[in-house]
């Protein structure tokens, strides 16, 4: 194995990495060049993605890798968030900023669609979870609103299939990002006709599909003129964010079950096939496309948003760090008050702490008074979310899980990992926190041939980023919490 360098764009939906990876005599090292943020802009009451800003952001982190750093990489992948999508005219134009996935358009949007195919049918026809802002009903809501920008459009491209044809010229959507769509087949990269006609576009708007490890072209000469880069190979990684972090899971054989940590908690299983039937329909899992032909079973769970929107009002008053939010929770009473994480009103409340105080309030609940009581608040009610859908995983393979890996950047959280494995019961292994960036790297790694196969990117990074174990302890009556906590839900 000979010394190879990439460059993985990691996009978040509040920040953004280039992160170098290096990969020499089957060790990975990696090193962080440039960091940004993201966040969404909001323009006459909606909410859209700056996508000019975030590609200049990737030509700025190629520049400072090449002239700065003095390495040149071989390849460059991008992953990010799921479901929004960019708009291309014939000439090749962007038309306009895309919709960010908060943006309320898509409010009403599932109750009417279900109203052109109904929502069992729906499901069995995709196999996702329903979330209401989903590129189905994202496209439903904008076709119904009879925005212009649909009869403008020769293309959709998914956020990072936008910025591969940016540095590109070349239009493809990847699987793993296309799949959270909820326009595809179940674990198959085709689309699903019935589910694209009742958006309301036509399916001429939809791109080839190309699978992860696949290249997407070379880097435009007008790129490599403003970055000092060669031309190198744009790979098309697992895009979507959570497929890159799920192929650097550090696991061997066993029932294990991942839990991605971050803005969203996105907990569940690597899965041979899809997983689609009623129950799953009742239980709202999402059947995603996987690395190497897997499918990613999973529920998305409002995870590290709820703290990160009361850090953000709370910075208002007097700028906190982390810790000191955690040092606080962990002086709180355990159990005074519970949420439903998942419950809407805290999709994009505008002030989280006091739509957890409403919420406590409407259920009959102490309402939490303090940071530490909110904070505490959130990250009890996650770890029995986390609970409650491990419970449900096994129900449906009929398996016990018996580890946790906690992946991505919630995985630094001692406390919240802890804690999840004192509510759950299993041992947790935490790491690596730059989960979605390893696996990033390693697929282009896998697409220039210097591995071969996903066991070996896993042994890899298990040798390179040894985790860490939280064994359960019984000291607190998770039982009594969990029982409290199945009320809400």
């Amino acid at each position: 194995m000979s010394k190879k360098h990439f460059l993985a764009f990691d996009l978040g939906a509040s920040s953004g990495r280039a992160i170098l990876g290096t990969l020499e005599k089957g060790n990975l090292e990696l090193q962080e060049i440039h960091r940004f943020k993201n966040q969404m802009i909001r323009i006459h009451g909606s909410y859209y993605w700056n996508i000019y800003s975030l590609f200049d952001e990737l030509k700025t982190g190629l520049k400072k890798c090449v002239n700065e750093y003095k390495i040149q990489p071989d390849s460059i992948g991008i992953d990010t968030w799921g479901v929004d999508y960019s708009l291309v005219s014939a000439s090749g134009q962007l038309v306009g900023l895309p919709f960010a996935y908060r943006d309320h358009r898509t409010d009403r949007a599932m109750e009417e669609f279900f109203r052109v195919l109904p929502k069992e049918e729906t499901y069995l026809l995709s196999g996702i979870q329903f979330m209401q802002f989903n590129t189905l009903f994202q496209l439903f809501a904008s076709n119904k609103e009879k925005h212009s920008r649909l009869n403008i459009a020769k293309s959709l491209l998914f956020t990072p299939d936008t910025l591969n044809y940016l540095f590109t010229g070349v239009k493809k959507n990847e699987y793993t990002i296309a799949s959270t769509s909820q326009m595809l087949k179940p674990g198959k990269a085709e689309w699903e006709e019935k589910l694209v006609n009742a958006s309301g576009i036509s399916k001429d708007l939809l791109e080839t599909i190309v699978q992860p490890g696949e290249v997407i072209g070379t880097i435009l000469a007008e790129i490599q003129e403003d970055t000092g880069s060669a031309g190198i190979p744009c790979i098309a990684v697992a895009s979507h964010d959570t497929a890159s972090a799920i192929a650097s899971v550090p696991a061997e054989d066993g029932n294990w079950a991942y839990l991605s940590s971050g803005t969203w908690s996105l907990l569940g299983i690597e899965s041979p096939t899809p997983l689609v039937s009623e129950e799953t329909l009742r239980m709202n899992f999402t059947n995603e496309g996987g690395v190497d032909g897997t499918t990613r079973f999973l529920k998305n769970i409002m995870g590290m948003w709820l703290i990160q929107e009361c850090k953000r009002i709370w910075d208002e008053e007097k700028e906190m760090d982390w810790q000191e939010i955690v040092d606080l929770a962990c002086e709180a009473e355990h159990f005074k008050c519970l949420i439903n994480p998942d419950d809407p009103v805290f999709l994009n409340p505008g002030n989280m702490p006091k739509a957890i105080q409403e919420f406590c309030k409407k259920t009959g609940q102490a309402v939490p008074q303090t940071k530490g009581e909110v904070a505490r608040c959130i990250y009890d009610s996650l770890v029995l979310k986390y609970k409650y859908t491990i419970h449900q995983v096994e129900s449906v393979t009929g398996k016990k899980i018996d580890k946790l890996h906690i992946i991505g950047g919630g995985a630094r959280n001692e406390m919240l990992n802890q804690l999840t494995a004192d509510a759950t019961g299993i041992p947790v292994w935490a790491g690596p926190t730059e989960a979605t960036a390893i696996g990033n790297l390693m697929i282009q790694a896998k697409a220039l041939g210097e591995v071969s196969s996903l066991s070996e990117i896993r042994a890899i990074v298990k040798r390179s980023f040894e985790p860490q174990e939280y064994v359960p302890a019984a000291n607190l009556d998770w039982d009594a919490a969990y029982e409290k906590f199945l009320k809400l839900t």
